[in-house]
C-alpha cells in the first residue's frame, strides 16, 4: 500500500499547472448513456474514481477508447449498452457511480443500482434522487440493496428538492433531458460543475435552462446526439494550492484558475492575511507572514465549499489566534481532526463545530487518510510540521488528486510516494 513521505519546512513557489474537474468529469462522461453517438471528452484527470466510472461503463456495455498522449482524451459510445445494472463491487467505492440511475432510465425504461459509498463522511441518503424520479414517473423498489426503477416513458414534473443537493440535481437533470414535457427543478444545486453538466447536455440537444440559479427548466426531447467537450479546470484542486501557498508562506501561480468559482473561498483565505490577485494566466497566491484565524461554515455553493473545509482546518491549525469552523453539509466530516491533533493542532469538536486553537507549528508524525479532501489535508500539514510527516491509505488521495506529490515536488516540496509493500 502506498504512503506519501514530506520533511518539512520548505516553500512553495512558482506556476502549478490544474488538471481536469473530478466534480465534473463523472457526471458529464455518465452522461454518455443517454445516446447512442460517440461522445468525446478532452482534459480528463487521471484519478481513481475517474478509473472506476469507466469500469462501470465498459460493464454496461459502453465502448471506450482513449489516448493519453492527447491531454486525457476520452471517446465514449453507448450504441451497445447490455446491461441495466450497476453492481455493489463498483458503486460501493465512489457515490457518483448512483449517477447512472438517471441516463439508464430514460433511455432504457429501466435500471438496477446498488445504493451507493465512497468516503465515509456521512449519511448522505439518495431519497431525494428517488423522489425526483417517482416525480417524472418511474417505479422504484429497495430490496437487497440495490435500487430498482422502472418506467414506460418518463414524463416532465415539478420537482422541489428538500435540499440543494448537487447528485441529485444531476441525476434529475439527465432523466429530465427524455422525459416528456417540461421538469422544473426547484431548489436545484448551483455548483459549477451542474453549469458545466448542462452545458454538455446543450451540446447534445438538450434544452436547458437556468442552470446556475435555483431553478433549472428542462424541456424533454425524443433523442440526444454526440459532442465534443473540454473539461473545466478543477476548483478543489485549485483551492487546495492556494491554501499550500499561504500555509508555507510561499508564492504560487495556479494556472487556468477561475476565481468566479471560489469567491467565497477566497473572501476567507484574504482574512488570513494571504494575497490572492488575478493574473492572466490564472490565480497568484502568496503568503505574507504567519496567517491569522478565521471562522468559516461550509455552506452549499456558493457558499464556503465543504470539499475544502479540511485544507483550511491546516491553514487554522498554525494561525495566530482562534478559528471556529463550522461543517454544515455533512456530519462526519471532522475525522481529519484526530490527525492532526497527533500532529500537535489543538482543535477540539462540539457536534459540527470545530474550535481551532492556532499554535505555533505542527510535528511530523505517521497520520493515515479517512477520505479524500482529509488526505489531503495531512499532505498540507505535513508541509509546514517540523521532521517527517507520513501518510498512509493515499488511495484516498488518488480518487481526488492526479500526481498531487509531483506537482508539490515541482514547487519545492521535499516529498514522495513509497510503495510500503515492496
Amino acid at each position: 500500500m502506498d504512503s506519501i513521505i514530506i520533511e518539512g519546512g520548505t516553500v512553495l513557489e512558482g506556476t502549478v499547472v490544474l488538471g481536469g474537474s473530478k466534480n465534473a468529469a463523472l457526471p458529464v462522461i455518465i452522461s454518455s448513456l443517454l445516446t447512442a453517438d460517440e461522445c468525446s471528452y478532452g482534459r480528463v484527470p487521471a484519478l481513481r474514481d475517474v478509473s472506476t466510472t469507466l469500469r462501470l461503463l465498459s460493464r454496461l456495455g459502453v465502448t471506450i477508447e482513449k489516448d493519453v498522449l492527447a491531454g486525457g482524451r476520452l471517446e465514449l459510445t453507448a450504441d451497445k449498452v447490455r446491461e441495466i445494472e450497476a453492481p455493489y463491487d463498483l458503486v460501493k467505492t465512489m457515490r457518483a457511480s448512483f449517477l447512472v440511475l438517471g441516463p439508464l432510465l430514460a433511455r432504457f425504461g429501466e435500471a438496477r443500482v446498488s445504493t451507493p459509498g465512497g468516503c465515509a463522511i456521512g449519511s448522505r441518503p439518495v431519497d431525494l434522487h428517488l423522489h425526483g424520479l417517482e416525480r417524472l414517473g418511474a417505479r422504484i423498489r429497495q430490496d437487497h440493496g440495490y435500487i430498482d426503477a422502472r418506467a414506460g416513458e418518463l414524463k416532465g414534473a415539478d420537482i422541489l428538492l428538500d435540499f440543494p443537493s448537487v447528485g441529485a440535481t444531476e441525476n434529475l437533470m439527465m432523466a429530465a433531458t427524455l422525459a416528456l414535457g417540461e421538469t422544473v427543478i426547484r431548489n436545484a444545486a448551483r455548483e459549477p460543475e451542474i453549469t458545466e453538466l448542462a452545458g454538455v447536455l446543450t451540446k447534445m440537444g438538450a434544452r436547458v435552462n437556468g442552470a446556475g440559479g435555483e431553478v433549472i427548466r428542462i424541456e424533454g426531447v425524443r433523442e440526444l446526439h454526440g459532442m465534443s467537450h473540454e473539461m473545466s479546470s478543477d476548483r478543489i484542486e485549485t483551492g487546495t494550492f492556494m491554501v499550500g501557498a499561504a500555509l508555507t508562506r510561499g508564492n504560487v501561480l495556479i494556472e487556468d484558475a477561475r476565481a468566479e468559482d471560489l469567491e467565497a473561498f477566497i473572501v476567507k483565505l484574504r482574512e488570513t492575511g494571504a494575497r490572492v490577485e488575478a493574473e492572466p494566466g490564472g490565480l497568484r497566491v502568496a503568503g505574507n507572514g504567519r496567517v491569522r484565524g478565521t471562522d468559516v461554515a461550509t455552506l452549499p455553493y456558493p457558499g464556503f465549499p465543504t470539499d475544502l473545509q479540511a485544507q483550511m482546518m491546516v491553514l487554522s491549525a498554525v494561525s495566530e489566534g482562534t478559528s471556529v469552523i463550522t461543517e454544515n453539509i455533512f456530519e462526519n466530516r471532522f475525522m481529519h481532526v484526530q490527525e492532526l491533533n497527533r500532529m500537535g493542532a489543538r482543535i477540539s469538536l462540539d457536534g459540527n463545530r470545530a474550535t481551532v486553537r492556532g499554535v505555533a507549528g505542527l510535528s511530523g508524525a505517521p497520520v493515515m487518510a479517512t477520505d479524500l479532501r482529509a488526505s489531503v489535508s495531512l499532505v498540507l500539514a505535513g508541509l509546514v510540521a517540523k521532521g517527517v510527516t507520513e501518510v498512509s491509505r493515499v488511495y484516498h488521495l488518488d480518487r481526488g488528486y492526479e500526481n498531487v506529490e509531483g506537482k508539490l515536488a515541482r514547487l519545492g516540496a521535499d516529498i514522495r510516494r513509497v510503495n510500503r509493500d515492496g
